[in-house]
């Protein structure tokens, strides 16, 4: 089995957006995934987070169509 990678969170305080702290974070990131044999990275974010969606399908990241998210809050 290979490995897969999940990204939890990714912040950018306020102050930095725009500043493309996001893109060297998430190059750190998948660099890492790359270097350490994965195969895929996968992420998820909410629904109404159209900025971040726009920013991950930028970078090459499609939906998952092959399965669903469950979340059970406690």
């Amino acid at each position: 089995m290979k490995r897969v990678w999940i990204l939890n969170d990714l912040f950018v305080q306020e102050a930095d957006l725009q500043k493309g702290v996001a893109k060297l974070l998430m190059s750190a990131a998948e660099n890492f995934a790359r270097k350490t044999g994965a195969i895929r990275m996968v992420l998820a974010t909410q629904i109404s987070n159209v900025a971040a969606q726009s920013f991950y399908k930028s970078r090459g990241y499609t939906k998952d169509r092959e399965f669903d998210h469950y979340t059970l809050r406690l």
